[in-house]
């Protein structure tokens, strides 16, 4: 009968344990790896660094953009721009907002032969009444439109009828609605904002208004509304010369599409006007309001009652009389800025 193995000793498993564990120990160790705190804050320090510098080339590179770059480039800086404005202040981001002003007038440039120039406007025009058709004279224009037309709607950019003006390439409104406005403060956010969108289809063209009386109302009430919220905005100027333009429009209107001749009664004004000025009336704590009431008031006066309005002046036209009646002026005589192409008046 076999004698059973005897089990090791205590001493033998000791030996075997320490082996095992000198093995292990010759094995090679992982480096130490950083915290991830520490990683962390090298890479904020590395992205800061990145952001630093691509803010600061920026304004260069909007300088570089000309009517040779791509629309893919164009995008490329307005992409930047919403890393950067939100960095920095109000000066800063006007600033910015003039060199996007320049940047797209100098892409947007198309030099033309006159033969070029003719092409460039029969093909526009044939594109507004048959914008299906395939044209077969696109090949005369000049390379840049051919660009630029390909590319409508891209990087913000639009082709108008500015009516005597021409047709033209223009920066969309909503640019600068979408591109600079979210990161600007109230005021001046709401004002591109606003401006933008009554500006995205014209209001006249050539001599004649564009939009009906309640339209013309709303916007007067809006900029009026504006001044009272915002009297430290920059752009203050602005929105008390758009308010006296669609006090324009809505009392006089323009000369293709005037409100009235003579102002001889509700019935001698465009349809809809008296109705309008009888809403606006009504309302409170409005300077628009008490306007909106002289002038259904001065449709009911006599010649000779208008004459002592005006302060006993002859010879005026009843314009000129409900001038002085409703005592429109105004407010900056020397103001030469463009208020309805874009989101800002420039």
């Amino acid at each position: 009968m076999p004698v059973p193995k005897p089990f090791p000793s205590a001493a033998k498993l000791s030996f075997a344990c320490f082996c095992l564990l000198l093995t292990a120990g010759c094995q090679q160790q992982p480096e130490p790896q950083p915290a991830k705190e520490q990683l962390a804050g090298v890479n904020v320090q590395h992205e800061a660094a990145d952001l630093s510098l691509l803010c600061q080339k920026l304004e260069q590179d909007m300088l570089e953009i000309n009517n040779q770059r791509t629309t893919f480039a164009l995008e490329q800086v307005n992409q930047d721009l919403k890393v950067c404005l939100p960095l920095q202040d109000l000066a800063q981001q006007r600033r910015l907002l003039q060199r996007s002003n320049e940047m797209y007038q100098n892409f947007l440039q198309a030099e033309r032969s006159p033969v070029q120039q003719l092409a460039f406007e029969q093909h526009a025009f044939d594109m507004a009444q048959h914008p299906t058709i395939q044209q077969s004279h696109f090949e005369q224009l000049a390379l840049r439109d051919q660009y630029l037309l390909k590319h409508q709607g891209q990087a913000y950019v639009e082709l108008i009828d500015a009516g005597q003006s021409g047709l033209h390439y223009r920066r969309s409104p909503e640019y600068l609605a979408k591109i600079f406005a979210p990161y600007m403060p109230e005021a001046e956010r709401i004002f591109i904002e606003n401006l933008a969108q009554q500006n995205l289809q014209p209001a006249f063209r050539d001599q004649s208004l564009l939009i009906d009386a309640p339209e013309t109302a709303r916007r007067a009430l809006f900029w009026e509304d504006y001044i009272q919220k915002y009297p430290k905005s920059s752009y203050l100027q602005d929105a008390q010369q758009l308010l006296y333009q669609y006090k324009v429009f809505l009392f006089k209107g323009l000369k293709d599409t005037p409100v009235s001749g003579s102002y001889a009664g509700r019935l001698d004004v465009q349809a809809g006007t008296a109705e309008e000025m009888q809403k606006i009336a009504k309302l409170k704590d409005s300077a628009l309001a008490l306007q909106a009431g002289r002038f259904l008031n001065f449709l009911e006066m006599s010649p000779e009652q208008r004459q002592q309005a005006a302060g006993g002046q002859s010879g005026l036209s009843p314009w000129q009389q409900l001038e002085l009646h409703l005592n429109l002026r105004n407010p900056a005589p020397r103001y030469k800025k463009d208020c309805f192409s874009d989101a800002v008046c420039r």
